[in-house]
């Protein structure tokens, strides 16, 4: 895996810029649920970090922007 985020993780992890505690969304512009695979990457490689759990969606990775992630914007 390449230390610089594909083209939808980096577009993933930029949402998180201008949301308070940089919270990353769960679901993308369509409304479409974010890949898993492009959340456990970013997390994978510290750009993103789980943040809490969803009690009534245990499955769900709510994440947020860790400072390594907003370093890629930099």
């Amino acid at each position: 895996m390449a230390d610089r985020p594909s083209g939808a993780q980096k577009a993933w992890l930029a949402r998180g810029l201008g949301q308070p505690g940089g919270k990353l969304p769960l679901f993308d512009e369509q409304g479409q649920r974010v890949s898993e695979r492009t959340i456990r990457a970013c997390l994978d490689k510290g750009w993103a970090e789980p943040w809490f759990d969803n009690p009534l969606k245990p499955d769900w990775l709510v994440c947020r922007l860790t400072d390594r992630g907003r370093g890629l914007f930099d």
